[in-house]
């Protein structure tokens, strides 16, 4: 499932907990992928805590709490780290992270907990939804196979990589244009693992967010970049998205073409992705000014021009992802979306 797919799952199962509905959710997918920080971008959008318990970490009687002697009877104190009311609030997320890396003795004291919500007298806040994550055993990370009656106490996703989700979210976090006009021009790399050769260092989601910091840590150093580019997600990739950066200097007056000035579009297919991928960037920085219908207009026009139109389509697709729905306001928009209907996919 593509990742904007699931976080429309994510975000009704939430929901769901207060209703009195919600099934645990299992994310499957391998390293790097980004299935924590969707749960965490579910919590920031509702202002609600994610309490992130690694059963990896822990014994049975870590869950399960100590039990201490109360006249003839024996009684649990409930562990702090699980959801309480008044601790943390009326709903949150209980996030089971790592679950299949914990020892079947320690995943099966989670099954109470994650089918009936409760583990002996103590009980999950109703307002509290249950998701876990995990990599699959083909991903070469420390891995038990998942108990039958635990994975029958989840309805179970998993997560694929999709360029277009991530480039909007590149876009709404302010990862640097280049990087993101490299993945367009090579979308094999978004993603690019073989578990059979168990690298180090790999081309992620997540280490292209580690390549981003880089660029900015490392801009005046040029022959460290690349190194720490390599470092970051791998030796083959780090090397291409270094002479990417470099071959930059080509690049046509961007800000010219955001002024309505005539700019003869690259002929390099690689300068044609980054002059797109910058003008989807200048788009999102005049957003709320005056002249923002203005700026949009000229990118329209300009995507226009290029001689591939499916290129031209990909830079308005992306802008439109950037912006939203005011773009259809821009007086450039029907005439352009006339001249280029046989190629669009209308998802827009």
């Amino acid at each position: 499932m593509r990742p904007s797919q699931l976080m429309t799952v994510l975000e009704r199962e939430f929901l769901s907990a207060e209703e009195g509905h919600h099934t645990p959710v299992m994310v499957w997918g391998p390293p790097g992928v980004g299935k924590s920080q969707m749960i965490t971008q579910i919590a920031e959008k509702h202002s609600v805590p994610v309490i992130d318990i690694r059963l990896s970490q822990m014994e049975p009687s870590d869950l399960r709490g100590i039990p201490f002697r109360v006249g003839d009877f024996v009684e649990w104190s409930v562990p702090a780290i699980l959801p309480n009311a008044e601790r943390h609030g009326e709903a949150g997320i209980l996030f089971l992270d790592e679950i299949t890396s914990a020892p079947p003795s320690v995943s099966a004291a989670a099954y109470q907990l994650i089918l009936d919500r409760r583990l002996g007298e103590y009980r999950v806040p109703d307002g509290w939804a249950i998701f876990a994550a995990g990599n699959r055993q083909g991903d070469r990370g420390v891995t038990y196979t998942m108990p039958a009656p635990l994975a029958n106490r989840f309805s179970h996703f998993e997560l694929d990589v999709n360029l277009d989700d991530w480039v909007a979210w590149a876009y709404a976090n302010g990862i640097d244009e280049r990087l993101i006009a490299f993945l367009r021009f090579r979308p094999e790399l978004l993603f690019d693992f073989d578990p059979a050769h168990n690298p180090v260092a790999f081309p992620s989601p997540r280490s292209w967010e580690f390549a981003h910091r880089a660029l900015h840590k490392f801009a005046g150093q040029p022959r460290l970049l690349v190194e720490t580019l390599q470092a970051c997600v791998g030796p083959s990739a780090g090397i291409e998205l270094g002479a990417f950066v470099d071959n930059l200097d080509k690049l046509p007056d961007v800000d010219a073409i955001v002024r309505g000035e005539t700019v003869p579009v690259p002929k390099e297919t690689d300068l044609q992705y980054a002059v797109a991928s910058a003008l989807v960037g200048r788009a999102i920085r005049y957003r709320d000014t005056d002249d923002a219908q203005d700026v949009y207009g000229h990118i329209i026009d300009y995507a226009g021009q290029f001689p591939d139109r499916e290129m031209g389509v990909m830079l308005v697709s992306d802008m439109h992802r950037a912006i939203g729905q005011e773009l259809f306001n821009v007086p450039q928009f029907s005439s352009w979306a006339r001249a280029v209907a046989d190629v669009m996919l209308y998802d827009m």
